[in-house]
């Protein structure tokens, strides 16, 4: 069991950042998923913090113990990689025990410690097979098992289920759940598949250009997306983002946009007219013929089987709306949308950070993240 703390930690490749300045703290037991797109630093943190790359500045802590310059072998942390990496003359046996004997312990004890993982994992008729006789999923079970047997203080994992088809990667994902609750180790796990980290994670910290954009709880990431792009990159099909405007009328605030003309559901006292890139998920919007929030016509729809993808083209901006089949509606009618003020997101257009409004004469912000009579970043 092991905690793992980043401290401003950064990496440089010449002139390129590939990391910059990232702080993390993991908590002893926790599966945290780094998310984000290629290219955006995830993987060098993690060979960082396993020891394969050298921090250009900043610390790694494992129990309070500052491990930067500590070799690899001596970090007490187990890395599986995209790749699994076993030794193909090797049985499944020897690859799970070659850490042990690496180490010089006995045989009865790699045999005992062998034996055990391989049940956990449901490896045991398997141990005298090559790895070129086992599928994809045994062979990342395989992978897990040789990081298993040393019982480390963390697990590392590198996009370990991405050379495993659909069906396959469901299914191990659902093995790792269960595995991080038995065992109740520390998972640190980078990949790109938000699905992957929406479901496996108890927190995820999605980075960007090798910055940290947010860090929370799924629900909070998706819920409460810190930035625009937190809110574009979770969800698919991600969420409907376009240029806005939040203005008063009659007291009360709207946003408004091309086609786009609904209640924030805030009182204000003056005149507000500030320019927004508003939000609003998919699933949120609602098809309803009486609407007057969003008219648009219906450029395509798509049939996913249980749900359909409606997207709808409202003025300028294009929407898309998640909603069960039969959605009712077909390509080229005109229909209204509407969606419950709680459910629009704004954001400002030049950080991209979540925009807060207060309601007037009030001392904190309001529930939701629109206007009074001044916005701030949250």
């Amino acid at each position: 069991m092991a905690r793992l703390q980043i401290d401003s930690v950064s990496k440089q490749f010449g002139t390129d950042h590939a990391v910059r300045e990232v702080s993390l703290d993991i908590a002893d037991g926790e599966f945290l998923v780094l998310l984000g797109p290629s290219g955006c630093g995830k993987s060098t943190l993690l060979r960082m913090i396993a020891g394969l790359e050298e921090p250009t500045s900043g610390r790694i802590l494992l129990d309070g113990k500052d491990i930067t310059d500590e070799a690899p072998q001596r970090r007490n942390l187990a890395m599986v990689f995209q790749s699994y990496a076993l030794y193909p003359h090797l049985t499944v046996a020897k690859n799970i025990g070659f850490p042990l004997r690496a180490r010089h312990r006995s045989r009865a004890e790699i045999a005992q410690r062998v034996g055990e993982v391989a049940g956990t994992l449901e490896l045991s008729a398997l141990l005298e097979r090559r790895p070129a006789a086992l599928s994809g999923g045994q062979r990342q079970r395989v992978a897990l098992a040789r990081a298993m047997v040393r019982d480390p203080g963390a697990f590392l994992m590198d996009e370990p289920l991405s050379n495993l088809d659909a069906k396959l990667r469901s299914a191990t994902r659902a093995e790792l759940i269960g595995l991080h609750r038995r065992l109740g180790a520390t998972f640190l796990y980078v990949t790109h598949d938000q699905v992957e980290a929406m479901t496996m994670a108890t927190r995820i910290a999605l980075l960007n250009a090798g910055s940290v954009e947010q860090v929370g709880t799924p629900e909070e990431l998706y819920d409460r997306p810190r930035t625009a792009f937190v809110a574009g990159f979770l969800g698919s099909p991600p969420m409907n983002l376009f240029a806005a405007d939040v203005v008063s009328q009659d007291g009360q605030l709207r946003v408004r946009a091309d086609g786009i003309d609904a209640a924030l559901g805030l009182s204000a006292e003056s005149d507000e007219h500030t320019p927004v890139l508003a939000g609003i998920r998919p699933e949120r919007l609602r098809i309803d013929p009486t609407a007057s929030a969003v008219r648009g016509h219906v450029t395509m729809v798509e049939n996913l089987g249980s749900e359909e993808l409606v997207h709808v083209s409202a003025g300028t901006v294009e929407l898309c709306v998640r909603t069960s089949r039969p959605a009712g509606v077909a390509v080229g009618e005109d229909i209204g949308l509407r969606a419950d003020p709680a459910d629009i997101h704004l954001f400002d257009p030049a950080s991209g950070l979540r925009l807060t409004w207060q309601e007037p004469d009030s001392t904190s912000p309001a529930v939701h993240e629109v206007a009074g009579s001044a916005a701030s970043v949250a």
